[in-house]
């Protein structure tokens, strides 16, 4: 069986059109035929006929046929616009913009597809009991599309299933979050405890420092003070010290000049002083003698 590239509610929808309009067909071609017909019975009474009234008979012929193919196809044309309005005010129910491409209406191609569609639906329809055929009718317009509002609802549930998902995976995030939180501020208030103890041993360790450094401070002031003192009596000390070595040394030189003046009072001194007095006199004399 041709397909026409639309779902099966669809196509059922075009089946049941194409059977419309072969109805109206069979009845156009039904009245062609009754047109042919009448003009059999009314005037082929005689055996001859001339040629005018050949052309007479023809041109009445042409005139009825035109008038019923013309009002079919007017017919056919109105039907059409109807089965439009319908479908373009359903799909205005849902705020859709249908749009039709004229120059798809005169595809040779698609036209044949059609065409091998209703022949295989036909033929697929003969092969069917006849007995109460159950024809599918047109969704009423008032009921706005039955099947697609279906379709949006469940959209529309699927689309609440899928919120409510995520809205149970948010509520989860929140509550962890919450959780996390909690831990935080749990952890926040131990921290702030343990800084203020660390704050409090630091400022009385601070304040051991401050009682270590005066106190150091004080005694190296004790001592600087002492310092200077013993200072200042070692160099008053140096300052005997030294007056009383002069002293002393002045001592000590008249003490070697007086020695001396005595030592050279005594006749041992002048005995050595002659002594040697005469041995310079031989060593002058020698040295002349060398001389010489």
């Amino acid at each position: 069986q041709a397909e026409l590239g639309v779902n099966e509610h669809h196509q059922n929808e075009v089946v049941s059109y194409m059977r419309f309009a072969r109805f109206k067909r069979g009845m156009c071609l039904k009245t062609v035929d009754s047109c042919f017909q009448d003009l059999k019975d009314s005037r082929l009474v005689e055996e001859t006929f001339t040629v005018d009234e050949v052309i007479d008979m023809l041109d009445g012929l042409q005139s009825v046929v035109h008038s019923e193919v013309e009002s079919e196809l007017i017919n056919t044309t109105y039907t059409n616009v109807l089965l439009l309005r319908q479908l373009f005010s359903q799909a205005e129910k849902w705020y859709l913009k249908l749009q039709t491409d004229v120059s798809d209406l005169e595809n040779r191609e698609l036209l044949d597809q059609v065409a091998e569609f209703e022949k295989s639906e036909y033929t697929s329809s003969k092969k069917k009991p006849t007995a109460d055929p159950i024809k599918p009718k047109l969704a009423p317009l008032n009921e706005g599309g039955s099947e697609l509002l279906n379709k949006a609802v469940a959209h529309l549930q699927e689309e609440n299933e899928k919120l409510k998902t995520r809205l149970r995976t948010i509520e989860t995030q929140a509550t962890a979050a919450l959780d996390e939180k909690s831990k935080l501020e749990k952890s926040l208030r131990d921290l702030q405890m343990i800084q203020g103890d660390q704050k409090n041993n630091a400022n009385q360790d601070i304040t051991e420092l401050e009682n270590k450094v005066a106190a150091l401070k004080s005694q190296f002031e004790k001592t600087l003070n002492d310092t200077t003192a013993n200072q200042k009596f070692l160099e008053e000390d140096l300052v005997t010290t030294k007056h009383n070595l002069l002293k002393v040394q002045d001592q000590l030189s008249t003490a070697e000049k007086e020695l001396e003046k005595k030592f050279q009072q005594t006749a041992a001194y002048r005995n050595m002083k002659e002594i040697l007095t005469k041995k310079n006199e031989q060593i002058k004399d020698l040295r002349r003698r060398l001389s010489k």
